[in-house]
C-alpha cells in the first residue's frame, strides 16, 4: 500500500552551504506532514548529522571535472549516468510529489531523474551568482528560487527572491539581544565556511594580538580552522595569552554567533543569512576564488547597509584586519547599529516562503487569483 503522505526529494552536496538550506527547508516539510528523502553522495553526507533522524539519506554516485587526474575526468559522465539511472529508479518506486535542488555536483543524479521522469521540479541558489549544476538545470526545471537578490542569471531564466532558508537551531536565536562591546568579556567568532579557510588562520590571529592590551584582556575568541592548520592556530593564541577555542567545525554556530560581539569570516550564503537573521557586526573576507566571484556579491547587501565591512584578499592583512577590529569593538554605539542593519536584511521566513512555492509545484495555477499574479520562482 502506498504512503498517502507527500514524498519531497531534496537534491545537495558538497558543501555545508548546499546542506543547511537543505536541512532548513526539510525541517519545514517535516512539520507539515511530508516526508523528505535526502539525495546526496558520501562527501555531503557528512553534513547530515544535524538532519532530523526522519529524513532518509539516499547516497547516490555523482562527480565532479574539478578533481582528479585524467582518468577520474572520463569517468565522471558514466558516474553521473549511474547516479541518475538509481535515483530514477528509487523515485519510480516510491514517486516524489516535487523535486528541489540545491546546488553542488552530488544534486545531479536526482534533478537529472527528475527531469526524465517529468516530474514537478524546481532549484534553489544560496548566491548572487548562479552556480555551475544550477546553471545546467535552471532552463529544465518548473521554478527558480534565490537566497540573495538580485542573482546573475542566464538570459531568459525567471526567478524570485525567497532569501535563504536557515535551520531552526538559528531561528530560536533570531534576533537575540546584542550586548555591545565593553570593558567585559567580548566573544568573537571566526569562521571559514564549512571547510574553514586558511587566510583567516594566517591574518586573524595577528591581527587580534596587535589589539591594544585593555581590549585584548576581554578577548575570547572561537575559531573556525582547517585540521592542518588547527594546532599552529592554537599555539599561537596560547603563547600570546589570547583566550581561544579552535575547532576544525562548530557545531553550535548559532550559539556562539548570538553570544558574538563580532564575526570575522568568509561571505558564504549561509554564513550571510544567520548573520543577518541573528543580527551581528562582521568583517567579511571573500574567497577570491569563488566561482564567478559569488561571495562578493553575497556580502554586497550587508555591506551596503552598513551592517558588514569587506576585506578583500589581497587586502587582508594583520595590520588592515587589526584596524577594523578595534574600530568596531571601540565604538559600541556604532557595532549596536551594525547589529541592527544585519537585522534588517534578514529573511527569516525563507524557509517557509519556499516550502509554500514546493507545495505549489505541479498544482493548477487560478488566473482569477490574485496571488497568483505577483512575481513567483
Amino acid at each position: 500500500m502506498s504512503n498517502p503522505r507527500p514524498l519531497l526529494v531534496i537534491a545537495a552536496g558538497g558543501t555545508g552551504g548546499h546542506m543547511f538550506p537543505a536541512q532548513a527547508l526539510a525541517e519545514v516539510m517535516l512539520a507539515r506532514g511530508w516526508r523528505v528523502k535526502l539525495s546526496t553522495d558520501a562527501r555531503g553526507a557528512r553534513y547530515t548529522g544535524n538532519f532530523p533522524d526522519a529524513v532518509q539519506i539516499e547516497q547516490v554516485p555523482s562527480a565532479t571535472f574539478a578533481r582528479g587526474g585524467v582518468l577520474a575526468k572520463a569517468l565522471v559522465p558514466f558516474r553521473i549516468a549511474g547516479g541518475t539511472l538509481k535515483a530514477a529508479m528509487q523515485m519510480m518506486m516510491d514517486r516524489p510529489r516535487a523535486v528541489i535542488g540545491f546546488g553542488g555536483y552530488p544534486s545531479i543524479p536526482a534533478l537529472g531523474a527528475a527531469v526524465l521522469l517529468r516530474l514537478p521540479r524546481m532549484i534553489h541558489e544560496q548566491n548572487g551568482v548562479l552556480g555551475r549544476v544550477n546553471t545546467l538545470f535552471a532552463t529544465r526545471v518548473d521554478g527558480v528560487a534565490c537566497g540573495i537578490w538580485p542573482t546573475q542569471l542566464p538570459e531568459g531564466t525567471e526567478a524570485g527572491h525567497v532569501g535563504n532558508p536557515v535551520r531552526a537551531a538559528v531561528l530560536e536565536r533570531q534576533g537575540a539581544g546584542y550586548i555591545a562591546p565593553g570593558d567585559y568579556p567580548m566573544e568573537l567568532l571566526v569562521m571559514g565556511g564549512s571547510q574553514g579557510a586558511r587566510i583567516l588562520s594566517d591574518v586573524v590571529p595577528p591581527a587580534i594580538a596587535n589589539l591594544p592590551m585593555e581590549m585584548l584582556k576581554n578577548i575570547r575568541v572561537s575559531h573556525q580552522a582547517r585540521d592542518e592548520d588547527a594546532e599552529r592556530v592554537s599555539t599561537f593564541y596560547a603563547e600570546n595569552g589570547i583566550a581561544a577555542d579552535v575547532q576544525p567545525f562548530f557545531d553550535d554556530v548559532p550559539r556562539r554567533m548570538s553570544e558574538a560581539q563580532l564575526v570575522i569570516s568568509r561571505s558564504g550564503a549561509s554564513t550571510i543569512a544567520d548573520l543577518t537573521v541573528i543580527g551581528r557586526p562582521s568583517i567579511l573576507i571573500p574567497f577570491a576564488a569563488a566561482a564567478g566571484d559569488h561571495q562578493t556579491a553575497n556580502a554586497r547587501g550587508l555591506v551596503e547597509a552598513e551592517a558588514a565591512i569587506l576585506i578583500s584578499e589581497a587586502s587582508a592583512n594583520p595590520d588592515t584586519l587589526s584596524e577594523h577590529i578595534h574600530m568596531i569593538l571601540s565604538n559600541p554605539a556604532a557595532a549596536t547599529q551594525m547589529s541592527l542593519a544585519a537585522l534588517g536584511q534578514g529573511k527569516p521566513e525563507a524557509a517557509e516562503t519556499l516550502a509554500d512555492l514546493v507545495e505549489g509545484l505541479g498544482l493548477p495555477q487560478d488566473p482569477q487569483d490574485p496571488q497568483d499574479q505577483g512575481e513567483t520562482p
